[in-house]
Parts: structure tokens; C-alpha cells; sequence
């Protein structure tokens, strides 16, 4: 009787264990800001871009001189803080998952190229990744947003100009071992094409180590897109921004106006650290040499 059961359990006790291990807090604060983000518009209590200076300097509700009204305070132009955090969250995230996107598609498409095509192909683009590499990330950002110019889609295209490097890289390497395996020999054997391999056959081989990258990059362009917007480079304002939060409070946190630039910190920090979370235990569950089989 125990053989019989015993092959029965396991399966259940495996399915169970991998669909509790999901980190629950990172997964819960990441989808929190994505419903913030898309229902900006309707949890929002007042215009993030419109404020009265007769309520210039409000503390939260919970200190002495705090309204219902403005749960977590007003800026130095009287706009509700909350609101420009909520519609700051829609900023960030739109910023960061485009960036991540046009990045993933562009490193991913070169490094298939340059790891199965070889040659002078490979040598191009890797020689060109290296030099991107070699170039300071948030410098780099800096440079091409000064040049270009502030706005929220040239912040997109300068990120993903800037992170398509790890993808190519991390991808080329994979394709160098993928190429040799059994399923391409017989592909090239059946007559299938250059493009026919690498599109589909080899694509969807590396396609996970780009979502892990892909999670672990979403922190990284968060950071520097309110370094770029803290730096006046980013998204302008009065368009709320973490950043642009960051840079408006900096003069008021020695006087006492700590919310300014505390609140959205705290944001930029824990929407980060979710990202990163998450993508570690995305890296750890879709490696076949490091999860548990």
C-alpha cells in the first residue's frame, strides 16, 4: 500500500513547494505599482500638476498642522504629494519596462547574430559592445540625454541605448554553446536556414536568460532614469517624476520638509529592490544547473 502512494504524493509535494516559493512580498509590491500605475487617474486625489500656494508646505496628516486632504503633505508649489507619487509610479514604470524591452529586442536579436553567424559578424558587434561596455552607464546616459534633450521617450531610447550591451553579451554566449548541440546539426542537416536556426530553434533556448535579465535590468534603468530626472536631464517637469520629486525637495530636507524627498526615496527603493528580488528568484527557478530538480 505505501508504494503505491508514496509516487502519488511527491509530484503533489513538488507542484505545492514551487507554487508557494514565489516571493510573495516583491511579487505583491510590484503588482501594486502596476495597478497604481494603470488607475493613476482614478486613485489620484488631486492634479500632480496643479497646486495652491496658500497650502504650500503641508506636512502629513499624521504630524501637528497635517490634513486629511493631503495624506502624505505638499510641495513648495502647494501640489498634493501623494498624487505626484501615484502618477510618478506610471512614469517609472513605463520608463522602465520600454527601456527594458527596446533593450532586451535589440541585445537579444545581436548577440543570436554575432554567436551563430561568427566571423567578421562577430567580430563587429562584439568589439562594438565592448567599447559600449567600457563606457560608464549613468556618464553615458548623461551625454546623450544633455545632447538630445528631455523628454520621456528620448529617456527610453538613450536607456536602451545604453543596456542592450548585457543582453548581447550574456546571449552571445549562450548561442556559442547552443549551436553545437544536437537539434541545430539536425536542423542544418534537414536543410533549414541561417535565419530559420537562429529565429526557431535557437531564440527560444535563450529567451529565459533574457526575462531574467530583463527583471534584473528593471531596477537598474529605474535608478538611473531618476538619476537622469534628479539631474534635470529626464523626464521635465512639472510632468511628476520620482526624480523631478527628489530634486524639487532637496533644498527643503534641512529645514524640516523631510516628506519631500523621504516619500519618494522610499519608492524608488522599494519598487528596486522588488524588481530585484523577483528577478533573482526568476534567475535561481529558470537555471537548470541551480534550481532543484
Amino acid at each position: 500500500m505505501s508504494v503505491t502512494t508514496i509516487p502519488a504524493a511527491l509530484p503533489m509535494r513538488t507542484r505545492t513547494a514551487r507554487m508557494t516559493d514565489v516571493p510573495i512580498i516583491p511579487s505583491a509590491i510590484l503588482a501594486i505599482a502596476v495597478v497604481v500605475a494603470i488607475f493613476a487617474d482614478f486613485l489620484a486625489p488631486h492634479d500632480p500638476q496643479v497646486g495652491l500656494l496658500t497650502a504650500r508646505f503641508k506636512p502629513p496628516f499624521w504630524m501637528t498642522g497635517g490634513s486629511t486632504n493631503h495624506l502624505f503633505g505638499t510641495d513648495q508649489l502647494g501640489r498634493d504629494v501623494l498624487s505626484r507619487l501615484i502618477f510618478g509610479t506610471r512614469v517609472s514604470l513605463v520608463v522602465g519596462f520600454t527601456a527594458v524591452i527596446f533593450a532586451g529586442a535589440v541585445g537579444t536579436t545581436l548577440g543570436i547574430v554575432s554567436g551563430y553567424l561568427g566571423g567578421w559578424v562577430d567580430q563587429v558587434i562584439m568589439r562594438v559592445t565592448d567599447a559600449w561596455l567600457a563606457l560608464p552607464a549613468l556618464t553615458f546616459a548623461i551625454f546623450l540625454a544633455a545632447v538630445v534633450g528631455p523628454s520621456e521617450m528620448n529617456i527610453v531610447i538613450i536607456l536602451g541605448l545604453v543596456y542592450w550591451t548585457r543582453y548581447a553579451r550574456i546571449v552571445r554566449g549562450e548561442v556559442l554553446s547552443l549551436k553545437e548541440r544536437e537539434f541545430v546539426r539536425l536542423a542544418i542537416v534537414a536543410g533549414c536556414s541561417k535565419w530559420t536556426i537562429m529565429w526557431r530553434h535557437i531564440m527560444p533556448n535563450v529567451i529565459n536568460s533574457s526575462i531574467v535579465l530583463a527583471t534584473l535590468m528593471l531596477g537598474i534603468v529605474i535608478i538611473t532614469e531618476a538619476s537622469l530626472s534628479f539631474l534635470g536631464v529626464g523626464v521635465p517637469p512639472p510632468k511628476p517624476a520620482w526624480g523631478v520629486m527628489l530634486s524639487d525637495g532637496k533644498q527643503g530636507l534641512m529645514v524640516g520638509y523631510w516628506w519631500l524627498t523621504v516619500m519618494p526615496g522610499t519608492c524608488i527603493m522599494l519598487l528596486v529592490l522588488a524588481a530585484n528580488l523577483l528577478g533573482d528568484w526568476l534567475r535561481v527557478k529558470l537555471d537548470p544547473q541551480l534550481r532543484q530538480l
